[in-house]
C-alpha cells in the first residue's frame, strides 16, 4: 500500500471514488450528510447578491447608502470569522458532529430572523447568525468528511463539499430568479435557507462522530467499529496502527494544562508540524479570497449591471450562468484532485485567474474610455471573460484550499488549525467584500480588477514556496513530511511530487 512513504494514488480517479462509494455506501452517506453544511454555506453566501437588489427597493436607506449595502453583505462574513474561531475549539473539545449541529441551529434561526425583518438592522442581525453557522460549517464539514474517508479517495470526497458549496450558490440564484415576481421577494430568498439546515440537523443526529476524534479521545472500540465500515478488512489494521502510533507520539509531546483554547493556540504555534501546516493552510485560504472571487459571487448582478444589463431579472439570469460554471468546476475538481494533486491544480488555477483578471481590467478600461453606454460586443466580452474566470478558479482555488486544510494538520490540532485558517479566509473575505463597491468608486472597475490581479500574483508566489503536495498520503505521512520541512527545491520533496505525474 505504501512504498517509500508514498501511497500509490496515481491511478486514483473520480471513477475510483464512485466505485468505492458504490461498494461502501456508508462512506457516501457520511460525506453527503456532512456536505449539506457546504450547501448551506454556498446558499447563504450566494443568495444575498440577488436579495440585495430587492432590499434596496424596499428600504430607501439601503438604496442611498453604499456602506449599508456593504454591511448587509459583509455581516455574514464577520459572523463567519467568529464562527470559524469558535468552531476550531469546539471541534477539538466536543467533536465534529456537535459543531455541525450547532451550525445548523444558527443557520435556521438566522434564516427566520431575516425572513421576518422589519428593517435593515434586523437583516444585519440575521446575517450575523447565519455567518456564525457558515464559519463553523466551512471548516467542520470538510474536516468530518476527510476523517471519514479512505485516504486514496479523500480529495474527491472532500470535493463533494466543494460541489455542494457551489451547488448551494447555484441554487440561491435559481431561488432568487424564481421569487422575482412573488410578494415578499427577498424575504423568501433569505428565509428558505432554514429548510436544508433542519434536514441536516435531523440527518446528523443519526450519524456517528468522526472516528479519528473518537480514537483521539479514548473511545477506541467505537472508532474501530466506524472505521470498519469505511475500510476493507485488509486495510483496517494498517490504518488503526498508523492512527495509534500517531496519537501516541502526540501524547508524548503534550504538556499539562493544554486543554484551554489559548493554551492550544500556544501549543499549535510552538509545534513545528502545525506551524508549517498553518503557513500552507493560511496561504491558500487568503489567496482564495484575494483573487476577488466573492466580489463576483456576492455582487455579480451588480457587476453585470455595471457592464450594461440594467434589468434586475436579466442580471440575475446571467449571474445564474456564472454560478452554474462554478458548480461545474467543482465536478472537474472531484475528477482530477486525486489524480493530478492539490498543488498542481492550484498553481494552474492561479495562472488562469491572473490572466482573466488582467483582461477583464482591460475590457472595463476600454468600456469606460468609450462613448456613454456599453456596446453589445463589450458586454459579450465581459460575460465570456467572467465565465472563463469562474472556470479557471473553481477546480483549483475554489475547492482545493478546503481540501488542504482538512488534511495538513496533526489530529490533535486539526480543529484549531482548520479554525485558524478558516478565520484567515473569512477575514480576507470581509476585507474584500466590505471594500469592493468603495474600490470601484475610487479606482474604477478596471483598477479594482487589476489590483486583484496583483494580489493573485503574490498568492501564486506564496503557494509555490509554502504549499506541499498531500494527495494520496495518509495523515501520518503528511505529518512526517512537514516535520522535515518543505521546499520546492529540495530533492526529496520534488521526488514526492514527481512520483505523482498524473498520468
Amino acid at each position: 500500500m505504501v512504498e517509500g512513504g508514498i501511497s500509490h494514488a496515481d491511478k486514483t480517479e473520480f471513477t475510483e471514488c464512485w466505485r468505492t462509494a458504490w461498494r461502501t455506501p456508508y462512506i457516501m452517506k457520511l460525506a453527503l450528510s456532512a456536505g449539506l453544511g457546504g450547501l448551506l454555506f454556498g446558499y447563504d453566501t450566494g443568495v444575498i447578491s440577488g436579495a440585495l437588489l430587492y432590499i434596496r427597493e424596499d428600504f430607501d436607506s439601503v438604496d442611498r447608502k453604499t456602506w449599508l449595502q456593504e454591511t448587509i453583505v459583509s455581516m455574514a462574513v464577520a459572523g463567519a470569522i467568529v464562527g470559524a474561531a469558535m468552531g476550531g475549539w469546539i471541534n477539538d473539545r466536543f467533536g465534529r458532529k456537535i459543531s455541525i449541529l450547532i451550525a445548523d441551529v444558527l443557520f435556521f434561526f438566522g434564516a427566520i430572523i431575516m425572513a421576518v425583518a422589519p428593517g435593515p438592522w434586523m437583516i444585519i442581525l440575521g446575517r450575523i447568525f447565519v455567518g456564525l453557522g457558515v464559519g463553523m460549517a466551512s471548516m467542520t464539514a470538510p474536516l468530518y468528511i476527510s476523517e471519514a474517508s479512505p485516504h486514496r479517495i479523500r480529495g474527491a470526497l472532500v470535493s463533494t463539499n466543494g460541489l455542494l458549496i457551489t451547488g448551494g450558490q447555484f441554487l440561491s440564484y435559481l431561488i432568487n430568479l424564481a421569487f422575482t415576481h412573488v410578494p415578499g421577494t427577498w424575504r423568501w430568498m433569505l428565509g428558505i435557507a432554514g429548510l436544508p439546515a433542519l434536514v441536516q440537523f435531523i440527518l446528523m443526529l443519526s450519524l456517528p462522530e468522526s472516528p479519528r476524534w473518537l480514537f483521539r479521545h479514548g473511545k477506541e472500540d467505537e472508532a474501530k467499529s466506524i472505521l470498519g465500515k469505511i475500510y476493507p478488512a485488509e486495510e483496517l489494521e494498517d490504518e488503526l496502527q498508523a492512527l495509534k502510533t500517531s496519537i501516541e507520539q502526540e501524547k508524548q509531546g503534550e504538556h499539562p494544562g493544554e486543554s484551554g483554547i489559548f493554551s492550544q493556540l500556544k501549543g499549535a504555534w510552538g509545534n513545528d508540524v502545525v506551524r508549517r501546516g498553518l503557513y500552507a493552510g493560511i496561504t491558500v485560504q487568503v489567496a482564495q479570497q484575494f483573487v476577488g472571487i466573492n466580489t463576483v459571487m456576492y455582487y455579480s448582478p451588480t457587476i453585470i449591471q455595471f457592464a450594461g444589463f440594467a434589468s434586475n431579472k436579466t442580471a440575475l439570469a446571467l449571474s445564474l450562468i456564472t454560478s452554474g460554471l462554478n458548480a461545474l468546476g467543482s465536478i472537474v475538481s472531484m475528477c482530477f484532485v486525486d489524480r493530478y494533486g492539490r498543488r498542481r491544480l492550484m498553481i494552474i488555477s492561479m495562472i488562469g485567474i491572473i490572466s482573466c483578471l488582467v483582461v477583464l481590467s482591460v475590457v472595463f478600461f476600454q468600456a469606460s474610455a468609450s462613448a456613454p453606454g456599453v456596446s453589445s460586443v463589450e458586454t459579450a466580452y465581459f460575460v465570456v471573460l467572467l465565465g472563463l474566470y469562474i472556470i479557471v478558479y473553481s477546480p483549483g482555488m475554489g475547492t482545493v484550499p478546503w481540501i488542504v486544510n482538512s488534511e495538513i494538520y496533526p489530529l490533535k490540532y486539526r480543529g484549531i488549525g482548520g479554525g485558524i485558517a478558516a478565520v484567515s479566509n473569512w477575514s480576507s473575505n470581509l476585507i474584500v467584500s466590505e471594500t469592493f463597491l468603495t474600490l470601484t468608486e475610487h479606482l474604477g472597475s478596471a483598477g479594482t480588477f487589476l489590483l486583484f490581479a496583483g494580489f493573485s500574483l503574490i498568492g501564486l508566489i506564496f503557494i509555490f514556496f509554502l504549499v506541499p503536495e498531500t494527495k494520496g498520503l495518509q495523515f501520518e505521512e503528511v505529518e512526517k513530511m512537514l516535520q522535515k520541512g518543505y521546499s520546492p527545491f529540495k530533492k526529496e520533496d520534488k521526488t514526492i511530487e514527481d512520483r505523482h505525474p498524473g498520468n
